[in-house]
């Protein structure tokens, strides 16, 4: 067997030289980069990223213009400031979304623990309808947050857009917090209530610990969506409650001048601050899940 196994020419030898050479230029850990890659990865970044900065140049534009520079000037900033209209609305679009973060947070957390560990009939019935509000779209869902407010006697007032934000933000909350509930040991939950604690106590002291940089993530994610929108907020704010982006809209419609970029860099920085702050958060979730498997005992 020795003999026979040495006397055969070794793997590859009848191949033709030029086949062969081509086999050891395409090893296995080499691979042939798609062409354009760099230049359709820049075009997509200019396309996010021009008319960002567009915003942003012109909000220190000297005249009032939109088309033509003119200098340097911090006064479009100031005007928007001073404004007594704009200050309105920004605090009622801070107010609605502190109040729907923390309301998204506590009903979102909740939502998630039921459809993670609830019956498995009501679940598969849940996840149909999570999906469903998750890729309806927002126009259908706020005129018909409109019709029910009209319908039940509810006026538009702040506490309708502030349900209406809720209805926006619950799924996203709860998606976020379900894949973090869904990596807990709950043996350690067990082990707490067999030391005397209740279910509540044992979901206060050991699983909310866990679970509060998903929860923290997910209730920044909810502040974003609920301070930027725009669709919910106009068809049930009424009058009296005007949210942010329904006052640029409003003045879009009766001349475009440079504060309304300038009210849009402040947006968007305040928007990439709580971004800024969400992505860590999530990220210490995941670590902290990676130390502590949910098939291991911590």
């Amino acid at each position: 067997m020795s003999a026979v196994l040495t006397d055969e020419p070794p793997l590859g030898a009848a191949l033709p030289s030029s086949l062969r050479r081509g086999l050891r230029r395409s090893r296995p850990h080499q691979f042939d980069r798609p062409r354009f890659l760099v230049v359709m990865s820049l075009f997509t970044l200019a396309l996010l990223f021009i008319p960002v900065l567009v915003v942003l140049l012109y909000s220190f534009n000297g005249t009032n213009s939109l088309v033509q520079l003119s200098g340097f000037s911090l006064h479009w900033y100031s005007a928007a400031l001073s404004n007594a209209g704009i200050r309105s609305s920004l605090w009622t679009s801070l107010e609605v979304a502190l109040v729907t973060t923390a309301v998204s947070a506590v009903l979102g957390t909740m939502l998630a623990f039921g459809l993670e560990r609830g019956s498995r009939r009501l679940v598969q019935v849940s996840d149909s309808a999570l999906v469903a509000r998750l890729v309806a779209p927002e126009t259908a869902t706020a005129i018909a947050l409109l019709l029910l407010f009209t319908q039940v006697g509810i006026g538009l007032t702040r506490t309708a857009v502030i349900a209406g934000h809720v209805a926006l933000c619950l799924p996203f909350v709860a998606v976020v917090i379900r894949s973090r509930v869904a990596g807990l040991n709950r043996e350690v939950e067990d082990a707490a209530m067999d030391l005397g604690c209740t279910r509540l106590g044992a979901m206060r002291l050991v699983a909310l610990p866990l679970l509060w940089p998903a929860i923290a993530g997910a209730s920044m994610l909810a502040f974003v969506l609920s301070f930027d929108d725009f669709v919910t907020s106009y068809f049930i704010s009424g009058v009296g409650v005007t949210p942010l982006p329904v006052l640029i809209y409003s003045m879009l419609r009766f001349g475009v001048t440079p504060a309304v970029n300038a009210i849009g860099v402040m947006m968007m920085i305040l928007t990439m601050a709580v971004i800024a702050l969400a992505v860590p958060l999530l990220a210490l979730g995941r670590r902290r899940l990676a130390v502590n498997p949910p098939d291991q005992v911590p």
